[in-house]
């Protein structure tokens, strides 16, 4: 479902393209917490892989 995001990736995005991806991110990662609490998840490890792709993401946004 998530995949790690490759610095030499985000170099190429604009702040706009930035700003929407980790909103994506973040509703990904709410509705997996949603789902962690109801019935379990199948692939724990997607929530670390979210935040870690979400910090890359913001942490290239202010280098620019």
């Amino acid at each position: 479902m998530a995949e790690v995001i490759n610095f030499k990736d985000i170099k190429d995005l604009d702040a706009a393209a930035i700003d929407t991806k980790v909103s994506e991110f973040r509703k990904q990662i709410f509705q997996l917490n949603m789902e962690k609490a109801t019935s379990g998840i199948e692939k724990p490890h997607t929530l670390k892989v979210l935040k870690k792709n979400i910090a890359k993401l913001l942490t290239a946004k202010s280098s620019k």
